[in-house]
C-alpha cells in the first residue's frame, strides 16, 4: 500500500504492500523489488513531505504450517530491525498507520494488473495505461478532497530495473535480521558448531550502513550448511531436487573435499525424511526449536534463525529457484564470504552436472 502527499496531512506518504500467498523468502524479494523500484523515484527524499513506507504486517504463509501456533499480524519487529530499515527509507508499523488515520482507510486505491490481451507475438514494451479493474474490488469508496494515503494493490507486479544495483543493495543491506534472532543463531553456532564472528572471521556492524565487506575476505564457520528443500520442490521441481539419497552423496562429498567435520541442514523434509537424513548424517546438527520456543520466534522467526546460521557457514549450499536459498545467498554477500563457497546448489539425481546459481555482486 503507498499513502500519498496531502498539503496538510502530518504523514505524506506511506506504502504497505499487499498480502502475498507465496513462502518467507519470496515474500521478502517482492517487498525488497517494490521498494528499490520507488526509490529511483526520489519520493523518499522529497523535503516538502514526508513519505513513510508502511509496513504490512505478516500472516500466515504457505511454509508457516506449524499446528496451534498464532500466526497471523505479525509485525516486522518481530523478524527485523527497524532502525537499520529507518536508515534506508522511513519506514513504520501497520499499527501505527492505523493509529495515525483512526483506522484502516485508504484514500486512493491502485490495483496493478497485467493487461487482459497480452503482447502481440511474444513483444514487450514498457507501458502504462489507467483502465477499469479487471476484478471487482474490495473496497468501497468515501468523498474526500485531498489523498493522504494511496495503496498500491497487486504491488508484486512491480517491475523495475534495478536489480542488483546499489538502491537495491541498500534496502537488502537494511534488512537486518531482529537482534533476538541473531542471539539464537549465534549462540547454536557457538555451542554446537563451534564458530565464532571472532574465530570465523566475520567483521559484522549494527550500523549496516558502516558494513562494507571485501568480498571473500571473510572465512566462515567450521562446518558446512545446507538448505535442502523437499516437499512441494520434490514433484514442483523433480528434475532439479534430488532425493534423499543424492542430497547425502553430495553432502559427504562436499564435507570429504573443504575437510568439514560438521554439516547444518535446513529443511522443510517431513519427519520420516529428517529423521532419516540423521541416520545418514550421524556428524549432522539441525536447529529444532521447543515448542516453547517455536511460539515464541513463529516459523518465521526459525526460518530466520536458519538463514542466519547458513550465512556464516564454510560452505554452503542450497536448492534450485529457491528464494529461501537466495537470501542466503544475499547474507554471504553482505558478509564478506567468498562467492565460491557461497552461489552453489543440488544438481538432480538425472544430472551429471547442473548449472549453478548466479553471482549478483553486492554494490555500495
Amino acid at each position: 500500500m503507498i499513502d500519498s502527499p496531502s498539503k496538510t496531512a502530518k504523514w505524506s506518504v506511506r506504502t504497505p504492500t499487499s498480502e502475498h500467498k507465496q513462502g518467507f523468502g519470496t515474500r521478502l524479494t517482492q517487498i525488497n523489488e517494490e521498494s528499490s523500484a520507488l526509490q529511483p523515484t526520489g519520493v523518499f527524499q522529497q523535503p516538502a513531505y514526508k513519505w513513510v513506507l508502511v509496513l504490512p504486517p505478516w500472516g500466515r504463509l504457505y511454509h508457516w504450517q506449524s499446528p496451534d501456533i498464532l500466526q497471523d499480524r505479525i509485525p516486522w519487529s518481530e523478524f527485523f530491525d527497524l532502525p537499520s530499515l529507518n536508515k534506508n527509507i522511513p519506514v513504520i508499523e501497520y499499527e501505527h498507520f492505523i493509529e495515525e488515520s483512526g483506522g484502516p482507510f485508504i484514500d486512493q486505491v491502485y490495483v496493478l494488473q497485467g493487461y487482459v490481451e497480452g503482447w502481440k507475438e511474444g513483444s514487450w514494451e514498457e507501458k502504462v495505461d489507467p483502465r477499469p479493474c479487471l476484478e471487482p474490488l474490495l473496497y468501497s469508496q468515501d468523498k474526500h478532497e485531498y489523498y493522504r494515503s494511496v495503496m498500491l494493490d497487486r504491488a508484486e507486479n512491480f517491475l523495475h530495473d534495478q536489480y542488483g544495483g546499489k538502491d537495491y543493495w541498500d534496502t537488502r543491506r537494511s534488512m537486518v535480521f531482529a537482534k533476538h534472532l541473531r542471539v539464537v543463531g549465534d549462540t547454536f553456532r557457538s555451542r554446537y558448531l563451534n564458530s565464532t564472528d571472532a574465530a570465523d572471521k566475520i567483521p559484522f556492524e549494527e550500523d549496516w550502513t558502516k558494513m562494507k565487506v571485501e568480498p571473500g575476505s571473510s572465512l566462515g564457520g567450521p562446518y558446512l550448511a545446507v538448505h535442502l528443500r523437499r516437499k512441494d520442490f520434490i514433484w514442483g521441481h523433480r528434475q532439479d531436487v534430488p532425493s534423499l539419497e543424492g542430497a547425502v552423496r553430495k553432502i559427504r562429498s562436499l564435507m570429504k573435499t573443504h575437510r568439514l567435520h560438521r554439516v547444518f541442514v535446513a529443511t522443510d523434509a517431513i519427519r520420516t525424511e529428517f529423521e532419516e537424513l540423521k541416520k545418514l548424517l550421524p556428524r549432522m546438527v539441525a536447529f529444532e526449536p521447543s515448542w516453547e520456543e517455536l511460539e515464541l520466534y513463529k516459523d518465521g522467526g526459525v526460518a530466520i534463525i536458519d538463514q542466519w546460521i547458513c550465512s556464516h557457514a564454510r560452505f554452503f549450499i542450497g536448492t534450485s529457484v529457491s528464494t529461501f536459498s537466495f537470501r542466503i545467498h544475499e547474507e554471504r554477500e553482505i558478509l564478506g564470504l567468498d562467492p565460491r563457497t557461497t552461489y552453489n546448489r543440488f544438481c538432480g539425481d538425472q544430472e551429471e552436472a547442473c548449472e549453478q546459481p548466479s553471482h549478483w555482486e553486492i554494490a555500495y
